[in-house]
C-alpha cells in the first residue's frame, strides 16, 4: 500500500464528495461572518454549483446523491435570498435527511432495497447485510435530522462573543455541521463498512448473484 493510501484512504469519488460538502459550508461561514447572511448564502450556492461541476468533471458522470443534495441546497439557498431568512438553508438538512430516512425505510418495507439496487453490481453482500446497512443508514439520517433541528432551534437567538467577533446561531449551526456532524458521519460509515465485512459473499456467490435476473 502506498504512503498516500495509508494516510488518505479515500478514492476520487469520496474525496470530491467530502470537499463538495465541506467547501460550501466553510465559504458560507467565512462570508457570512464578514458580509452577512445574504452574501454567505450566495457563497454557499456558488460553491455548491462549482463543487457539482468539479464532481462531474472528475468522475465523468453525475453521482445521484451529491447532485440531489446540491440541487436541494441551491433551492433552499435561493429561498433564503428571497426571504432574507437563514432558516431555509438550515431546515434543508432536516427535511432532506428525514426524507432520505423515510425513503430508505419504505424501500425496506416494500422489498426494494436502495443500496442493493445502486451497489449490488459492485459489492456482494447477503440479504441480511444489505438490510442492516439500509436500516442503520436510515436511522442515522433520521437522528441527524432531529439533531439538526435541535441545534437550529436551540441556538436560534444566540449571540456569543469570542475571538473578537460575534457568533450568531447560524455560525454555531455551521460550526456544528463542520466539526461535529461531518466527522461523526465519517466514523459512522467507516463503522458500517467494518460491520459489512462479515456479510460479504465469496466471489463465486457474487458472480452468481449478479447473473441472477431476479436480483
Amino acid at each position: 500500500m502506498s504512503w498516500r493510501r495509508r494516510h488518505f484512504p479515500f478514492n476520487a469519488e469520496q474525496t470530491v464528495n467530502i470537499l463538495g460538502e465541506i467547501g460550501p459550508l466553510f465559504a458560507m461561514f467565512l462570508v457570512n461572518g464578514i458580509y452577512g447572511i445574504a452574501a454567505g448564502t450566495w457563497a454557499l450556492i456558488i460553491c455548491t454549483v462549482i463543487s457539482l461541476a468539479v464532481t462531474l468533471w472528475v468522475l465523468g458522470r453525475p453521482p445521484v446523491m451529491p447532485f440531489i443534495a446540491g440541487a436541494v441546497s441551491v433551492t433552499f439557498g435561493t429561498l433564503t435570498l428571497i426571504t432574507g431568512d437563514a432558516m431555509w438553508v438550515q431546515i434543508k438538512v432536516t427535511l432532506f435527511n428525514a426524507l432520505v430516512a423515510l425513503l430508505l425505510w419504505i424501500g425496506l418495507r416494500t422489498g426494494k432495497n436502495f443500496f442493493r439496487f445502486v451497489f449490488g453490481k459492485t459489492f456482494g453482500y447477503t440479504e441480511e447485510g444489505w438490510y442492516k446497512l439500509t436500516r442503520n443508514v436510515a436511522l442515522f439520517f433520521l437522528a441527524t435530522a432531529v439533531v439538526n433541528e435541535a441545534v437550529r432551534l436551540g441556538f436560534a437567538d444566540a449571540n456569543y462573543r469570542a475571538l473578537n467577533r460575534v457568533f450568531t446561531g447560524v455560525d454555531i449551526w455551521i460550526l456544528f455541521k463542520i466539526f461535529i456532524v461531518m466527522p461523526f458521519t465519517g466514523i459512522f460509515f467507516w463503522w458500517q463498512v467494518r460491520i459489512l465485512q462479515k456479510y460479504r459473499l465469496p466471489e463465486p456467490a457474487v458472480s452468481k448473484s449478479r447473473s441472477d435476473p431476479s436480483h
